[in-house]
């Protein structure tokens, strides 16, 4: 027998059944390979749905038994931020289902962001900009995160969303389920910036805000946000060399 776990501050569940209705006839997606994501259009109002892929069959029970789904956690972590002014898109609930002994799928709905670009346009869009302010304002928006003790596991390019506003610039944060809260160190702040560029010239810019922030030393502040990207790098690349390798293993066997 199945069963369901419905959370919302203001949907009711005929309301969130709606507008997954909408979600399941919907072609408008975001990309994300892991997950489905589109824009609905409900009550005159923009909305992300977000269906998580199924889990392993170990994650059905650790989802079922042990560990706050990532619906509940994007959820959660959402209502957080907000409490503590930090950007990121209204929560409006989540909706899980699972039988006795295993779960089985779950989804999240929170408002849609209008936003300008993404964080990746400020390494891949020659023709933006306004780049080096951008970056200042994005590590000031960081600081103010990590002083409310959120390390943000999914710190990557495409995960903050920017908006440009009279003198200034809004970020957002998405894809939320994988956050810690912990009195974060030095050191731990500055690899939380690993994932975000390969280039140089962009932490050599928020490495010497953050050291502004923090009242250390400029220069030793940018080699060691330096340093954790470089090893980020290094891993990634040797991660997708393996898998191009065993792909084309398997091509040939």
């Amino acid at each position: 027998m199945s069963s369901e776990k419905f959370v919302s501050g203001s949907l009711s569940r005929k309301r969130f059944q709606n507008i997954l209705d909408l979600f399941h006839a919907s072609e408008m997606t975001l990309g994300n390979p892991r997950n489905t994501i589109k824009v609905v259009n409900f009550e005159n109002k923009k909305l992300v749905v977000k269906s998580f892929r199924s889990p392993n069959l170990i994650n059905k029970l650790v989802y079922r038994f042990f560990r706050p789904s990532k619906a509940q956690r994007s959820y959660e972590n959402a209502k957080y931020l907000i409490e503590n002014g930090i950007g990121t898109p209204a929560p409006l609930g989540y909706l899980e289902k699972m039988t006795a002994v295993e779960f089985q799928e779950s989804y999240y709905i929170s408002d849609y962001v209008e936003h300008d670009f993404t964080y990746r346009e400020i390494i891949n869009d020659e023709e933006l900009t306004d780049k080096e302010k951008i970056l200042i304002h994005f590590t000031r928006f960081i600081f103010k995160l990590h002083e409310a003790n959120i390390y943000f596991l999914d710190n990557s390019p495409g995960n903050t969303l920017i908006s440009k506003t009279a003198g200034s610039y809004d970020f957002y944060l998405v894809d939320l389920n994988r956050m810690k809260f912990y009195d974060i160190p030095f050191e731990d702040r500055l690899k939380n910036f690993e994932r975000l560029s390969p280039e140089k010239w962009m932490y050599d810019i928020m490495g010497a805000e953050y050291a502004s922030l923090m009242d250390k030393d400029s220069e030793t502040t940018i080699d060691a946000m330096w340093s954790y990207t470089q090893k980020f790098q290094e891993k990634f690349h040797k991660k997708k060399r393996l898998k191009k390798k065993v792909r084309e293993l398997m091509g040939k066997s």
